[in-house]
C-alpha cells in the first residue's frame, strides 16, 4: 500500500471518529438516552381529584424532560388494582424507572418485584412504599415536621402561651392507608399532648388516635359528615376553638360543617383550623377568614429534587439524600431525602405562594 493510499485511509478513520463522538453527545445526557436509546420514567400519581397531584405530575415530565428522558404519566383515580395494572403496564413497556405516589404502600410489593427482576429504579414519591425491599430512595418532605407546624399553628392560633383556657379542640388524621397520615398525625400530638395533659386543651369528643382520627383516602366528604356527627354529639352548648386537620381538602369539609350551623358568624367565630397543601380554594378560604392556616410543600422543588436524584443513580454517581434512619418500611430503612414545608397564613401567603409564582394572583380573584 502506498503511504498517500494509507494517510487518505487515517483521515477517513479520524473523520468518522469526529463524527461518531459528535452524535453520541445528541438529546441529552448519557444515562438520560442509555446510549442510543432514550431512558423511560413511569410516574405513577394516585388521583386527580387533588390538584396538587396534578401540579406534582405535570412538574415532574417537566424536570425529568429538561433532562433528557421519556415520561409516562398515568393517574390511578384512587383505585388501587388500577394503579398496579398501570404499573404493571409500565413494566411491561420497558419503563427503566418507576416514581411512584402510592395510594396505598403496602400494595405493591407483588408488582415491585417483577419491576425489580427487570432491572428498574424505583423511587418512593411523597408516600414511602412499605413491605418490600424493591425501593430504592424516598424523595418526599419531612412529614414529621409538617405535623410539628400544624400543630404549633394551633398553639400560636389560640395563643395557648398567654392564655389560661381551656380550649375545645377536634382532631383529624390523613388516610390510614397513607403512611405519610401518621408522621402527620405524630408530628401535630408531639405539640399538642403536653397542652392536653395539661388541660389546656380538651378533646371535647375523647376521639385520638389515628384508628379513630383518620379520614380514608383523604376524603373531604367524610370529613364533613364526621365533623357534622362530632359537633351534634358534643358541642351544642360548647364551641370548638379549634381543629386539626392535616390536609385543605378536609379543611373545606371541615368548614363546610362547621357552618352548617352558624360558625362564621359574629356570633360564633370561626375556630383555629389547619391545612395542607396552599391548594387554590384553600388559600381563598384563609383569605376569606374561614381556614386559618395551611402548609406550603412546593412541589416544583419535590419534583426537580426526585428526577436529580434519578439521574445520579443511573449516572453511577452518588445519590443525593439527607436522611439514612427516619423511614423505615417495614423490611428497610429507605434512603431518603426530605426537603423543607413552610406554614402559611394571611401574613405570608402572598411572598411564599405568589411571589414564587406557585400560584398565580389571577387563580385568587
Amino acid at each position: 500500500m502506498s503511504k498517500k493510499l494509507l494517510y487518505n485511509l487515517l483521515a477517513v478513520l479520524v473523520l468518522l471518529s469526529l463524527v461518531l463522538t459528535g452524535c453520541g453527545g445528541a438529546g441529552g445526557s448519557e444515562a438520560a438516552t442509555g446510549g442510543d436509546e432514550q431512558k423511560l420514567v413511569g410516574i405513577s400519581m394516585p388521583t386527580k381529584t387533588s390538584t396538587r397531584w396534578i401540579s406534582d405530575g405535570e412538574s415532574m415530565v417537566k424536570s425529568f424532560e429538561e433532562l433528557g428522558y421519556a415520561t409516562d404519566l398515568q393517574f390511578a383515580d384512587n383505585d388501587i388494582p388500577n394503579q398496579i395494572a398501570q404499573i404493571e403496564n409500565m413494566v411491561t413497556k420497558g419503563a427503566d424507572v418507576l416514581v411512584i405516589a402510592a395510594i396505598d404502600g403496602s400494595t405493591l410489593s407483588d408488582v415491585l418485584g417483577k419491576a425489580k427482576e427487570a432491572g428498574v429504579l424505583v423511587i418512593a414519591y411523597d408516600r414511602l412504599i412499605s413491605n418490600t425491599e424493591n425501593v430504592d430512595y424516598y424523595a418526599t418532605f419531612d412529614n414529621f415536621g409538617v405535623g410539628v407546624i400544624q400543630g404549633s399553628q394551633i398553639i400560636e392560633g389560640l395563643d395557648l402561651e398567654n392564655q389560661a383556657g381551656p380550649f375545645n379542640v377536634e382532631l383529624f388524621g390523613g388516610s390510614p392507608d397513607d403512611t405519610n397520615a401518621f408522621y402527620f398525625y405524630d408530628g401535630a400530638m408531639s405539640v399538642l399532648q403536653p397542652y392536653i395533659d395539661e388541660g389546656k386543651l380538651v378533646v371535647q369528643s375523647g376521639q385520638t388516635g389515628m384508628d379513630v382520627v383518620g379520614t380514608l383516602r383523604w376524603d373531604g366528604a367524610v370529613a364533613q359528615s364526621r365533623m357534622e356527627n362530632l359537633l351534634s354529639a358534643n358541642y351544642t352548648d360548647k364551641r370548638v376553638d379549634a381543629v386539626l386537620s392535616p390536609y385543605d381538602g378536609l379543611s373545606r369539609g371541615i368548614i363546610a360543617a362547621l357552618r352548617g350551623v352558624g360558625y362564621g358568624s359574629a356570633d360564633q367565630p370561626w375556630p383555629v383550623i389547619t391545612g395542607q397543601d396552599a391548594e387554590v380554594a384553600s388559600v381563598k378560604a384563609m383569605i376569606a377568614g374561614e381556614q386559618t392556616y395551611t402548609v406550603f410543600k412546593d412541589t416544583r422543588e419535590l419534583a426537580a429534587q426526585t428526577a436529580k436524584m434519578v439521574d445520579q443513580a443511573l449516572k453511577g454517581e452518588t445519590v443525593d439524600i439527607n436522611d439514612t434512619e427516619t423511614y423505615n418500611n417495614g423490611v428497610k430503612v429507605v434512603p431518603s431525602y426530605l426537603l423543607t414545608p413552610y406554614s402559611v397564613d394571611l401574613s405570608n401567603y402572598e411572598e411564599l405562594l405568589v411571589g414564587s409564582g406557585y400560584i398565580s394572583a389571577d387563580d385568587l380573584k
